[in-house]
């Protein structure tokens, strides 16, 4: 039951002002079933439960699924499902500004989503960003990367390249590094937890203005 509040938007008679679609991460080549229980999906019910605790009613929060844990290539197998969620939540609530939070290979998905109109918000953790990813957010979104120096899973300074290109081409875009901060997010837990709770903030007040 836990789970299944995580998983799905809390309910209420009046319009959020923010969707925030939290996107887990993955691995590069497999076609293991995606579990809500496994390490992924579980690395990221604390932004989730976090980001609906501190803002209520105000956002409507929901962790997505995919069918399986790889992203396979070409394939790019997340990407219908995580497309639908983010499709299923603009129907539900028209007009609502749309923020997309990732970690890893769901920081890859989360700029590939980015190319829709819809999307105002992108906040990477430790991305899996490949084939410069980054160059598909389009221009109005405002974006967020945090990333550990020690990570050895996926590529800081890739990050760090990407953020700059965006900067360069007039987006609001802006990197944080975590000295230390490896790719799990086990250390370093309050920088973690405060980027994405400050992300969601500003995007509330830029929702606002």
């Amino acid at each position: 039951m836990f789970l299944n509040a995580l998983l799905a938007p809390i309910r209420s008679a009046t319009a959020p002002d923010l969707v925030v679609l939290v996107l887990p991460g993955g691995t590069d080549f497999s076609y293991r079933r995606f579990s809500p229980l496994q390490g992924s999906a579980l690395r990221m019910y604390p932004f989730t439960a976090s980001i609906q605790a501190r803002f209520g009613t105000r956002v409507r929060v929901k962790q997505a699924q995919y069918r399986v844990y790889g992203w396979n290539g070409g394939q790019a197998s997340p990407m219908p499902h995580a497309r639908a969620a983010l499709e299923a939540l603009a129907d539900e609530h028209p007009g609502v500004p749309i923020a997309v939070i990732g970690h890893s290979m769901g920081g890859r998905i989360a700029a590939q989503l980015g190319d829709d109109e819809r999307v105002t918000d992108v906040l990477a953790l430790a991305p899996w960003w490949q084939f410069a990813d980054w160059r598909q957010i389009h221009d109005g979104v405002r974006v967020r990367a945090v990333h550990g120096d020690a990570d050895t899973v996926t590529r800081a300074p890739r990050t760090a390249k990407g953020i700059a290109e965006l900067v360069a081409r007039g987006v609001d875009a802006d990197y944080l590094a975590i000295p230390g901060g490896g790719h799990p997010m086990l250390d370093h837990v309050g920088v973690w937890q405060g980027s994405a709770l400050r992300f969601v903030a500003d995007a509330l007040e830029r929702s606002a203005a």
